[in-house]
């Protein structure tokens, strides 16, 4: 079976490097059938590759050629690849991707158009690289009426707070080791300010409850605010700080979904996820707590979730996957400010009897170094509208989300 390659960046040479060194093996998974891949599609030139004869900076050789059944899009953003993708859906091919951008805003629609016209749209390695997560919240949980998601999911966000943590680096200095390594990009924004993760956010929201969820919708702040000081007060605590991307079941019409630093104690099991490594646990009314674990970037472990994807597609060239999810709305999100209580971290100018004075049960940490006119403590359960009503009038440093994950 013949399958084109949109996009021959990391991620994309990493799937035909994966089906060719795997020919052995895929055929076993699809019943016998070989995967061959025909097109590649890159408007850059790679003379020295020996796949050179297989080039094309024409998507419409892709498009028009009949034998190709399943493309796989690697190539990020938005536009031409929705554009692209569209196309392909309408002509009766399958398309898979790792684009999380494209899913989360255009999903929806591509995943009408492939039912339209009886193909897959799969996005397995959208979310979380070469950890497997679609499938099982589609498939393996579809028992469970999912309460809450929280998820490690940006790999250079986690190695920064990890290199905060365990070897005292300011953000600057982690960052920039960060990109020295190649996990973040010279303007690390997407990554430190939460939007990648964001964009997962949705997908996962989507697929676990049953409506488009927009990047709008997502309350996202990213880790730029965090310093070496929270680390200390909350490591007294026996806790860290993580990017959490967070997820609430209220009722069928209604869910929260945010994207924050958050701290987590010791015990939980996103405590111990460190370095450019994920994570996203599932909380079922059936099953409790499961969590996913793996590396949630990176040109091989990508390559393998889409792949696999190219894989279902093959086996389901006759009938379309149950798979997807309808509209959302405007109020489908609610302001998570309002709705969801939990504890909170704050870090103030203040004296203890000032803090007293407005929370009735507070725990107060400490640091080394500590200033006489700073206090830090975490509160009782509370919204974070009601926080920030018990603070107002106070020199406040940071406040910081407190999971029970």
């Amino acid at each position: 079976m013949k399958v084109a390659v949109m996009g021959y960046g990391t991620v994309g040479s990493g799937v035909v490097e994966v089906i060719e060194s795997h020919a052995d093996i895929i055929p076993k998974r699809i019943g016998g059938d070989t995967l061959e891949v025909a097109k590649i599609l890159d408007l850059r030139d790679f003379p020295d590759d020996p796949h050179r004869d297989l080039f094309t900076k024409d998507f419409n050789d892709i498009l028009n050629d009949e034998e190709i059944k399943i493309v796989a899009e690697t190539m990020g953003g938005v536009n031409p690849a929705f554009d692209f993708t569209m196309k392909l859906l309408c002509a009766g091919k399958s398309v898979v991707t790792s684009n999380k951008e494209l899913v989360a805003q255009k999903g929806l629609e591509l995943l009408e158009t492939a039912k339209k016209n009886g193909v897959n749209y799969l996005f397995e390695a959208s979310v979380g690289g070469g950890i497997p997560i679609i499938r099982p919240l589609t498939q393996c949980l579809a028992a469970n009426r999912i309460e809450g998601i929280a998820g490690i999911l940006n790999g250079t966000t986690n190695f920064i707070l990890t290199m905060m943590i365990e070897k005292g680096m300011s953000f600057d200095e982690a960052l920039k080791i960060a990109q020295d390594k190649g996990y973040a990009e010279k303007d690390p924004t997407a990554d430190v300010e939460g939007h990648d993760a964001c964009r997962k956010v949705c997908i996962l929201a989507s697929l676990a409850f049953g409506k488009h969820v927009y990047p709008s919708q997502v309350e996202t702040e990213g880790i730029t605010n965090i310093t070496l000081e929270d680390v200390s007060y909350i490591a007294s605590a026996n806790g860290v700080i993580k990017l959490l991307g967070q997820i609430k079941y209220f009722s069928d019409d209604k869910i929260a979904a945010f994207v924050s630093p958050a701290v987590v104690y010791n015990g939980s099991q996103l405590a111990s996820v460190k370095d450019v490594f994920n994570a996203i646990l599932v909380r079922g009314d059936a099953v409790g707590d499961v969590c996913f674990y793996g590396p949630g970037a990176g040109k091989l472990p990508t390559a393998s979730a889409v792949v696999a994807d190219v894989i279902d597609c093959a086996k389901h060239t006759e009938r379309r996957k149950i798979f997807g999810w309808g509209a959302g709305d405007e109020d489908y999100v609610v302001d998570y400010r309002s709705n969801v209580e939990m504890p909170f971290y704050v870090r103030a100018k203040a004296s203890a009897s000032e803090v007293t004075a407005k929370f009735s049960e507070v725990k107060f940490l400490s640091r080394k170094g500590q200033p006489s006119d700073e206090v830090a403590f975490i509160t009782d359960v509370m919204t974070e509208n009601k926080l920030f009503q018990k603070l107002d009038g106070m020199d406040v440093i940071n406040t910081i989300k407190v999971t029970n994950y």
